[in-house]
């Protein structure tokens, strides 16, 4: 009786086991190949962009930094930013799983509120990402 119950045990524990690798080789970050994972062409991992600094609704300075992560984007090129629709150049940082972007508010946008707007291109169009944050601009 106690082998049938270890043996069940057993049988329980590898198969969380197999889950648990299947679910680290899906979500492996931008190192991993194109469609790599067997989800093949039609599998794709959306980008996630979060750590928005500053915080949204935040009052800040007139040409003030901001950044914020990037998980499962490829290449740092997909990643386009604009604020009130004005290009912000941005730089990237490779943390191996994801990418620290930064970039500042263009300095001729005064008392105002913006939206940091960051698009994600990627090679299929329907695992494109999008998001932003609102940030409040003072006079000085």
């Amino acid at each position: 009786m106690k082998t049938l119950r270890l043996l069940t045990l057993f049988f329980i524990v590898s198969c969380f086991n197999v889950n648990a690798v299947n679910a680290a080789e899906h979500h492996s970050g931008h190192g991993a190949s194109s469609g790599g994972g067997g989800g093949g062409e039609n599998g794709c991992l959306k980008p996630q962009l979060t750590k928005f600094l500053p915080a949204n609704l935040a009052t800040v300075a007139p040409g003030s930094g901001f950044s914020f992560y990037a998980f499962n984007v490829e290449k740092p090129e997909q990643i386009k930013v604009t604020v009130k629709t004005i290009p912000v150049e941005v730089t990237t940082e490779d943390k191996d799983s994801f990418y620290v972007v930064k970039g500042k508010l263009p300095a001729e946008l005064v008392n105002t509120t913006a939206r940091i707007n960051i698009k994600v291109n990627a090679k299929i169009p329907r695992c494109n990402g999008e998001n932003g944050w609102l940030v409040k601009i003072a006079e000085q």
